[in-house]
């Protein structure tokens, strides 16, 4: 039986001149990322860049890091949402063993595009339970659907490790490996767990 995966938790309700500054921020935070990478963007800039004092910047979001995770959570949204409900293999549709290999490389796309800005998020952002529980159940549920015996909730939780950032920074800036071994490394460990037991 097929359940429902969670996607992030949804923002409280706001007033509507403050999601007004809140999209501004983010809009003028994403477009300087642009320009000028997210080691050079700061809270100044988003505020000038948004018509709006630097004071409001902390009011919605508590500091850069928090800036950074807000950015982080939308487009984290959008990538959970095509794991729900986008175009197979990644989405719906495929049998599970291509979506499970279809994950593991858009997830590491994913985090290799947003690396920069998951670092500059911090804890804010490394805290966030609700990313890991998703892609955990995801695993998880597909881990099933293929018949895998044995603790699936570890074995889901250690098929997501490898796809961490600090994880693939080592293996292909410090290791130099490159995208595709990466790949077919994570492909080769999920053979090695899908396989039945000898």
């Amino acid at each position: 039986m097929s359940r429902d995966l969670p996607l992030l938790t949804t923002a409280p309700v706001v007033r509507r001149d403050a999601a007004r500054n809140r999209e501004a921020l983010l809009r003028a935070a994403a477009e300087l990322i642009e320009s000028c990478g997210v080691d050079h963007l700061t809270t100044e800039a988003v505020a000038t860049r948004a018509g709006v004092g630097k004071g409001t910047v902390f009011r919605r979001f508590g500091s850069r890091e928090g800036l950074m995770a807000s950015l982080l959570n939308h487009r984290e949204e959008e990538w959970q949402a095509s794991v729900i409900s986008g175009p197979p293999p990644l989405g719906p549709g495929a049998p599970p063993l291509e979506r499970l290999l279809a994950f593991g490389a858009s997830r590491l796309r994913h985090h290799r595009e947003q690396a920069a800005l998951i670092e500059a998020a911090g804890t804010t952002w490394g805290e966030n339970y609700a990313v890991l529980g998703f892609v955990a159940l995801h695993v998880r549920m597909l881990l099933a659907e293929l018949g895998v015996q044995g603790d699936l909730g570890y074995l889901s939780t250690a098929l997501v490790a490898p796809l961490a950032v600090p994880v693939l920074r080592q293996q292909m800036d410090a290791g130099g490996m490159s995208e595709a071994q990466v790949v077919a490394g994570w492909n080769d460990l999920v053979a090695r767990v899908v396989a039945p037991p000898a």
